[in-house]
């Protein structure tokens, strides 16, 4: 079914490219994009699973036709002293396979915050090599403007079998001793926090200090998005320009982080799947676990409130 599901998709991304795009985005590799228009041809397809990934009391509210909710902490191993940490391989096995999810089937994945969340999804997904999935641009906003069906109705499920590949690349993901090696051999570290974040002004919950890390560049995630506006990415030509002030090349090691790794996830893909940066990696524990090490460098501008 999914090399159904994936000519289907290159029709429309075909014909799509060859009008003009409001947000330009046929200029890049936007394989793991999805439009509204688009899932509505296929949303019904016994191999897609729709993804809601909001908190419950909103996906109760309202949410696609035929969409299952996930929220941060269902994809988070709880098992460590701070929270936001990825779960593991068999974690999200075992909950793909509750949710009715298969291994051969397509996800497309939808939030209302810009794909903020989705990417974090997707960035997880990425590191143990499944790669079967869709993030809707513009989320169930532009679902909705597009005449989408939206739904209080919670769908039936039947458990699955989901499995992962045995040994996983894990080509975005970096661990915390992997950034100390970093910090004394050139790598760029970006902070995609707000600026009080990176000051130290502000101390988000769930952090033991404020600060940053030693030497981080700051450039705020939501910079990327029509954030006031439709909440679509900004066009490709507008990326490069807020990026490339950054004066970073496309192949120097990058590594991102932000408060626990949602955001940083979200500039991850706008980095290498949007404008073709190769060396990319995401900080999975980000601030939340670098500032519960007391032995860990920070830097930081003012007093934390």
């Amino acid at each position: 079914m999914n090399w159904r599901i994936n000519i289907i998709l290159l029709l429309l991304i075909t014909s799509a490219c060859k009008h003009d795009n409001a947000n330009n985005l046929s200029e890049a590799k936007t394989t793991y994009l999805i439009e509204a228009n688009e899932l509505k041809i296929i949303a019904q397809q016994q191999n897609i699973k729709i993804i809601d990934f909001r908190k419950k009391e909103i996906y109760e509210s309202e949410h696609i036709l035929g969409a299952i909710n996930l929220w941060r902490t269902d994809i988070e191993d709880s098992s460590y002293a701070y929270p936001g940490i990825m779960a593991s391989k068999t974690q999200i096995e075992t909950l793909f396979g509750k949710l009715g999810i298969k291994t051969d089937d397509t996800i497309i994945i939808y939030d209302d915050n810009g794909l903020c969340e989705a990417s974090r999804l997707w960035w997880i997904l990425q590191n143990y090599d499944f790669k079967n999935i869709k993030l809707l641009h513009g989320g169930i906003t532009e679902w909705k403007a597009n005449n989408g069906e939206v739904t209080t109705q919670i769908p039936e499920v039947n458990t699955a079998v989901f499995k992962l590949t045995k040994k996983s690349k894990m080509p975005y993901y970096v661990s915390k001793e992997q950034v100390l090696k970093a910090l004394s051999n050139n790598t760029v570290i970006l902070d995609t926090r707000s600026d009080d974040e990176f000051s130290g002004k502000r101390q988000k919950k769930g952090a033991t200090k404020g600060g940053r890390i030693p030497g981080s560049v700051h450039i705020d995630w939501v910079g990327a998005i029509n954030y006031n506006g439709d909440m679509r990415f900004k066009s490709i030509k507008d990326l490069e320009i807020i990026y490339s002030k950054l004066n970073i090349k496309k192949n120097e090691p990058i590594i991102l982080y932000c408060h626990s790794g949602v955001r940083s996830a979200h500039t991850t893909f706008v980095l290498t799947q949007l404008l073709g940066y190769k060396n990319v990696k995401n900080y999975d524990g980000s601030w939340t676990e670098w500032s519960y090490f007391n032995d860990l460098p920070i830097e930081k501008d003012n007093i934390t409130i």
